[in-house]
């Protein structure tokens, strides 16, 4: 190959692939480098270097200058001391190279065939990256393309200038038929690197895809007059999405809907079908929630702060709709708000109420060490924890028209009392280790008690149920009755482990 031959392929790969000019010197250099290599059949460094305007070219040995270890030089062809490069350059650096022009090799059959090979990746990285930069500001927003093919379910789809996507099983909607040829939209939600294989991950089961196809479909939406707070899918099947409007005169719903349904209609013919509910966003929690339930009647709610959970309760025949089919209008819900929602019927509230007030009672008679009366009053009057009874104004407590002031100064100290106990049993089993959650939330379960059983090395539901009543039995406040409560309630996992088996 002439000189000037070198300078007609970097012009012409450059045009045709649309390829920086330098990279294509760049993979003619390595190309010749390789070729010296394979002539001298030694593993030896070699620079090659082309004039980008002539097109003449020279190649250099190169020695890599390094400190040698204890068994001199690792790679003798390639490296060479520094104490011997400062012979000749005095203030050459570890790190440096040493180099010596060498023959060019001719550019032959072989030398084109290593050329055209490393031109071919070069090219190929080069295209990956221009398509990385292409779409790098692309990502979290729609991009639309043309089915390539199809492949044990993943889609490959054509973006256009050389730009592939690639839709994984998964994130395609369930029962959705696609074939080579159709138009297809999707969510560009991963751009990736890789040297081999997709690098556009496209989703079209993402909650993102839909409030990206409402942006398109309604202009309040994009306009921001219209703010889609959350979504939620069960991709295929049913999905709801969250609106507040930013414009008091608007209502996000209706703008949503359109006219006739038009716009959601549009949005539910390019998800294969899906069923979109538009739920009006409430910044009160619970009102968010029981708008969430649509269609479902919501009769009340119980919030739960602490484990950032909900009891809806709603009448018995309208128990099956709140749920949904498999559970879909309750997950939905529950993915909408950001709430863990448990639906109930209002006879299965109450029960719960009890259980809960009955729990509460006991864990009064336990840690006070008072009489039912008394706990029931605590409890009525709202009061959950020994902590309440210890430190709340004792104004509070005087208020009560069961108490005078001898007996709340009695249950404060007692209340402090236990909460003492609790902090010295916690230091004693801090070596034993501590009681797990699963153990402090078990129903039945008091922090005294939970750490009582931690410092016999009993810090789990699964350790307790391995226990035995004449075990258990040995701590004390614990009968065999009560014995034999706490390790059936802590065997419950087995059982239903079983009965799923």
């Amino acid at each position: 190959m002439e000189n000037k031959e070198i300078l007609l392929v970097a012009d012409t790969v450059s045009n045709e692939k649309g390829v920086d000019r330098e990279i294509i010197f760049e993979a003619i250099e390595a190309a010749l480098a390789s070729a010296t290599r394979k002539k001298h059949q030694q593993d030896i460094e070699v620079r090659v270097d082309i004039d980008r305007k002539t097109g003449d070219y020279d190649t250099y040995r190169r020695w890599e200058v390094v400190e040698p270890g204890e068994n001199g030089l690792e790679e003798p062809l390639r490296q060479i001391s520094l104490e011997a490069a400062q012979i000749d350059q005095p203030d050459i650096q570890i790190g440096d190279f040493i180099e010596e022009q060498i023959d060019s090799v001719e550019f032959g059959r072989i030398a084109a065939q290593t050329a055209k090979q490393v031109i071919v990746q070069k090219v190929r990285e080069a295209e990956r990256r221009k398509v990385i930069d292409a779409y790098a500001d692309r990502e979290g927003s729609l991009v639309m393309g043309q089915v390539k093919r199809v492949e044990r379910g993943n889609v490959y789809v054509d973006l256009g200038d050389n730009a592939e996507g690639f839709i994984p099983r998964e994130e395609m909607i369930p029962r959705e038929s696609v074939r080579p040829g159709d138009r297809i939209r999707g969510y560009l939600y991963k751009i990736a690197s890789e040297v081999r294989g997709p690098q556009l991950f496209i989703s079209r089961t993402a909650p993102e895809f839909l409030v990206q196809l409402f942006k398109l479909e309604v202009p309040e939406v994009g306009q921001d007059l219209i703010e889609i707070i959350s979504a939620a899918r069960d991709p295929g099947m049913r999905a709801k999405i969250a609106v507040k409007s930013n414009d008091p005169r608007m209502d996000p719903v209706g703008a949503c809907v359109g006219m006739r349904g038009s716009r959601v209609q549009s949005v539910s013919n390019e998800l294969a079908g899906e069923r979109v509910d538009i739920i009006l966003w409430d910044e009160n929690p619970a009102q968010f929630a029981v708008n969430a339930m649509s269609p479902a009647e919501v009769t009340s709610i119980v919030i739960d702060e602490d484990t950032h959970s909900m009891d809806i309760v709603v009448p018995e025949e309208k128990l099956s709709q709140a749920i949904g089919r498999g559970g879909q209008n309750i997950k939905l819900a529950s993915q909408l708000t950001g709430w863990t929602l448990n639906v109930m019927d209002e006879a299965a509230a109450e029960e719960k109420s009890e259980g809960e007030s009955r729990q509460l009672v006991e864990n009064f008679m336990t840690q006070l060490d008072v009489d039912e009366e008394v706990a029931i009053i605590l409890v009525q009057e709202g009061l959950t924890t020994i902590d309440e009874v210890a430190y709340i104004p004792e104004s509070e407590l005087i208020e009560i028209e069961e108490f005078d002031e001898e007996i709340v100064q009695e249950l404060r100290g007692r209340a402090r009392d236990a909460l003492l106990t609790m902090a010295i049993a916690r230091e004693e089993t801090a070596e034993a280790g501590e009681p797990q959650d699963d153990l402090l939330n078990m129903e039945y379960m008091t922090s005294e008690l939970a750490y009582k059983l931690s410092r016999r090395g009993i810090c789990t539901m699964e350790e307790l149920a391995e226990q035995s009543t004449d075990e258990l039995e040995e701590i004390e406040g614990i009968d065999a009755e009560f014995a034999g409560k706490l390790i059936m309630k802590a065997r419950e996992p087995w059982f239903a482990e079983a009965e799923a088996e």
